[in-house]
């Protein structure tokens, strides 16, 4: 089961629960599904893991940059989700 966090420009981001312990958050259009894209993320950076959502280069752009200025919100909350 999916675990909302936030809405940019239209995109959702969220976690599936149990999927695998690097820190990473799912993006998509409408209702989450399996084959969104997918971004890691650390203190350090962003990296995109995998684009299956087919979401524009410039949507990536902009998304990446929102991941990277709330990437301190999406750790802590994974953290506190996963209990890690």
């Amino acid at each position: 089961m999916p675990k909302a966090l936030m809405d940019f420009m239209g995109f959702r981001f969220f976690f599936w629960s149990n999927e695998e312990k690097r820190i990473h958050v799912h993006v998509c259009k409408g209702n989450p599904r399996e084959n969104a894209t997918k971004f890691w993320i650390s203190r350090d950076g962003i990296e995109l893991a995998y684009n299956d959502g087919s979401i524009s280069d410039a949507d990536l752009n902009k998304i990446q940059k929102y991941i990277w200025a709330n990437r301190e919100t999406i750790i802590a909350r994974w953290v506190q989700y996963f209990g890690i």
